[in-house]
């Protein structure tokens, strides 16, 4: 005997729709297959929580965790003894986390790996050439962690990020926020107090007598750039903060520049400032238009910086800054005798690296034992002009890339990066002062967030209504 078929036609629907009785028992594996897939969705969404949960781990490991704050808890990261897992930031640990969680998320790893990379093919680039580094290095038994923090975490920290959806990048870009913050407070508390939170060191030396604050970023020159890229971001950004938060920010943090006491940072962010001034002033005599709110917004914040600015100068905020560009002790010298290190190696030796003790010896003997200020050049004496080269057009890859999918303002942050690994130790030896640019582009001036918030906020035309009407009917 044939089952009983009941039909009932819905409103709005001509059509006619059976339901099978209840006890026929044809719903079992839809309520097994509704349940398999609540299952999956909700390991989903445990493995998209602990990746925005690592990358917050790593965004404060970055801010936070120095090489100096993890010489000073006991962790061997830049000083000798030690095991292996000492050597390698906490930061990339999180990063490698997220990025391996990024891939087995959806059950097909090499798929969403081949996805990952398509939309940033030149990084390949600087992934091939740090093979080709690595495997120069461990041929000549020479230290390798080096280049995992300085130059294999900056991408990584790209391709999980690109990966994230709008509101997960929000929530780090506000951490990064946090930390930028506590550490501008932190600076500001050991300038006026005198009360260094973290020795200073440079490897196994402890430098004793230096004014300038470090905060939880471990040396005054890399808070100090991390600071003035964070200022220029806020000037050639403004949706990053809210109009009545941006400005004080933007004056707090630029007045700690005297504090971290980096010359280099100071004057590209003033060059910075003053291109940007000159331009909208340009542009206003041109016959732009300028709200006359915004007029008097800013001639207010005008007299409010000079009378600031008179009231910290009496204060001698600015004493030792000043003193830092009239006497600059040895810097230039130092400068001098790094790219005098040269000649004191042969074509082997220029062309595939010198031994590490080697070059130690040679900095001690020219007066440069707190490194070679020079990034090509430490780049050079470490592991060779052929590879140096290499690593050169693996980074410009690499910011190809990066430039693509961020703000045209991105080009501030690249001049100040270029002025430091010009005049400074910077990214050639171990630390994370790149991965810390990176993030700071990544998370603050993207450019897909100005793109979802264009076709968010843009008014739907009456020829685009008809067609949305006749492609619902």
């Amino acid at each position: 005997m044939k089952p009983r078929v009941t039909s009932f036609r819905p409103h709005g629907h001509a059509g006619v729709i059976a339901v099978p009785p209840a006890h026929a028992g044809l719903y079992r594996p839809a309520v097994r297959r509704v349940s398999s897939a609540d299952h999956s969705s909700t390991v989903h969404g445990l493995i998209e929580a602990a990746i925005v949960g690592l990358m917050l781990l790593a965004i404060v490991a970055l801010l936070c965790l120095s090489s100096s704050m993890l010489t000073n808890l006991k962790v061997h990261y830049v000083t000798s003894g030690g095991i292996f897992l000492e050597k390698v930031h906490l930061a990339s640990y999180c990063v490698f986390a997220a990025f391996f969680l990024c891939l087995i998320r959806h059950g097909k790893p090499i798929d969403d790996l081949l996805l990952s990379l398509a939309g940033a093919r030149l990084t390949i680039v600087l992934f091939l050439c740090w093979v080709a580094l690595f495997s120069q290095i461990v041929i000549l038994k020479r230290p390798f962690t080096t280049i995992i923090d300085s130059f294999l975490l900056p991408p990584m920290i790209c391709l999980v990020v690109w990966q994230l959806t709008a509101s997960q990048r929000r929530v780090l870009a506000w951490t990064f926020h946090a930390g930028i913050l506590l550490n501008v407070i932190l600076g500001y508390y050991e300038y006026f107090s005198g009360h260094r939170l973290i020795p200073l060191t440079v490897g196994n030396i402890l430098v004793l007598g230096e004014w300038r604050s470090a905060a939880l970023l471990g040396h005054p020159l890399t808070a100090s750039g991390l600071i003035a890229a964070y200022v220029m971001a806020l000037l050639v950004r403004p949706a990053i903060l809210p109009k009545p938060i941006r400005i004080p920010m933007i004056a707090f943090c630029f007045v700690s520049l005297m504090v971290f006491g980096g010359r280099t940072a100071l004057m590209v962010t003033l060059t910075v400032m003053a291109c940007l001034l000159g331009w909208k002033s340009l542009r206003f005599a041109f016959g732009s238009r300028m709200p006359l709110a915004g007029i008097i917004v800013a001639m207010c914040l005008a007299s409010l910086v000079v009378g600031a600015a008179v009231v910290a100068f009496d204060s001698g905020i600015f004493d030792k800054m000043l003193l830092r560009f009239s006497s600059d002790k040895g810097s230039a010298l130092a400068r001098y005798a790094t790219l005098h290190l040269l000649s004191y190696l042969d074509w082997t030796e220029l062309l595939l690296g010198a031994d590490p003790d080697r070059i130690t010896g040679l900095q001690s003997q020219l007066g440069l034992n707190y490194g070679i200020e020079n990034f090509w050049v430490s780049c050079i004496t470490q592991f060779g002009l052929v590879h140096t080269l290499l690593m050169t057009i693996g980074l410009w890859c690499f910011f190809i890339d990066l430039t693509r999918k961020s703000d045209r303002g991105v080009w501030a942050i690249y001049f100040l990066m270029l002025m430091i690994a010009a005049s400074s130790v910077s990214f050639s030896s171990k630390n994370i002062q790149m991965a810390q640019f990176v993030a700071l582009i990544t998370l603050l001036l993207p450019k897909e967030w100005q793109r979802a918030e264009n076709r968010q906020f843009r008014p739907v035309r009456p020829s685009q209504r008809l067609v949305l009407a006749h492609a619902t009917r």
